[in-house]
């Protein structure tokens, strides 16, 4: 709840700075409590850590979506998946996606 609100008083110190030419970074990021650093690189567009995907995921969305939706497939059937499935199918994914060669990931695409 913290990171939310001090989100909101980014967001608020942002749009005061658009409307007041004459308010500082400086003095803005005081009067929101927030950092002056963080309220700088945000203006430049930076974004924030939540909104950023992080360094070590290597599923997309959309792959992650599939994942799971073939996890409670399977469990709705009575075959609660172990864990290894679970990498296995992972992996799968993933070397679908960095394939380049058109003979790996045929059987994807076969209907």
């Amino acid at each position: 709840m913290e990171s939310t609100s001090n989100e909101s008083r980014i967001i608020l110190a942002i749009e005061a700075l658009k409307n007041d030419p004459k308010l500082t970074e400086r003095a803005a990021a005081g009067i929101y409590k927030v950092p002056r650093a963080t309220l700088a690189n945000r203006r430049a567009g930076k974004l924030s850590r939540r909104d950023i995907t992080a360094n070590g995921r290597k599923l997309t969305n959309t792959e992650e979506s599939v994942l799971l939706d073939r996890i409670i497939d399977l469990i709705e059937r009575g075959f609660p998946p172990r864990l290894e499935d679970i990498q296995d199918m992972a992996n799968r994914l993933l070397r679908r996606a960095l394939a380049e060669d058109p003979k790996i990931i045929q059987a994807w695409f076969a209907l």
